[in-house]
């Protein structure tokens, strides 16, 4: 559990959340401009789970007299928290747990059944929440010290669709970390360290790769006839991947020019599986 915790000024709003608290500050940061007079302070309390870690920012929340608004996938702790907190004369407003029950209203869902798909959604929810940060955390070798905690890592060059895949990746439950490819400098010694087995590379059409080199560099408005789209850079650039995946040949490598960014995901998911013993469908 995080509690991101500003000075006790002025009235007091706590976000619990299992996951972020992302939407949930969101939507009460948008709700708040309505009252730009007022002084608040928004106390976000992330990856609450458990009765215990709920029941503690009750406990704050009630020393500084203030308001709690929760998003919380499962439904004892919901419950759990607008009964402690109406023992203590805490306002409360559960933002998602009105929606789930309109939506079990509109699909005639049975009260039985939703216990056990709670439980079977919020598996899913924390295990895609973990593979999220983790991936974001992990994007473009910003960190590499605990890389071994990745499930996949894909190497390439610039542009061969590293970010996006690793987000879709990470969407379904994966924890992604994706490795640059910068000509004339070496690999982190990291990578070796980990399994072999986890690495992917990835490679791209000279002519496609120039394409959509020259449509970034136009998009943000930059000169499109620079360096970074020239040919030559190109070419320079994905001899030396070919030269580090055949030096490399543990990593399958996947060439992801035209491809769908789904269909690419989907092959390196049964391939990853294959080699790790797991079935295709374990998270995919």
């Amino acid at each position: 559990m995080t509690i991101q915790s500003p000075p006790n000024s002025g009235s007091t709003i706590y976000i619990i959340s299992d996951g972020t608290g992302e939407t949930a500050s969101t939507m009460i940061r948008a709700a708040l401009v309505q009252y730009s007079n007022r002084d608040i302070d928004i106390v976000r309390c992330k990856n609450v789970r458990t009765d215990s870690q709920a029941e503690a920012v009750i406990e704050e929340c009630y020393e500084r007299k203030g308001l709690i608004v929760f998003t919380v996938a499962s439904q004892s702790l919901r419950i759990k928290i607008s009964e402690k907190a109406k023992e203590k004369g805490i306002p409360t407003i559960d933002l998602l747990g009105p929606l789930l029950n309109s939506l079990d209203t509109f699909f005639g869902t049975q009260y039985e059944s939703q216990v056990n798909v709670l439980r079977a959604v919020d598996e899913s929810y924390f295990k895609r929440i973990e593979a999220i940060e983790f991936t974001v955390k992990h994007d473009d070798g910003k960190t590499l010290n605990d890389l071994d905690k990745a499930d996949i890592v894909l190497v390439g060059i610039s542009r061969t669709s590293k970010t996006p895949l690793s987000v879709f990746l990470s969407h379904k439950g994966w924890k992604v970390a994706n490795v640059p490819l910068v000509v004339n400098s070496p690999l982190p010694e990291q990578l070796f360290k980990i399994d072999q087995r986890r690495i992917v590379g990835l490679i791209i059409d000279i002519e496609s790769l120039q394409r959509i080199r020259k449509n970034r560099l136009e998009k943000f408005g930059q000169d499109a006839g620079g360096e970074y789209a020239s040919l030559s850079q190109i070419m320079k650039e994905i001899e030396y991947a070919e030269q580090l995946f055949k030096q490399n040949r543990r990593w399958p490598v996947f060439n992801v020019t035209e491809r769908a960014l789904e269909e690419t995901a989907s092959e390196i998911v049964r391939v990853i599986s294959a080699r790790l013993g797991l079935p295709d469908s374990v998270l995919f």
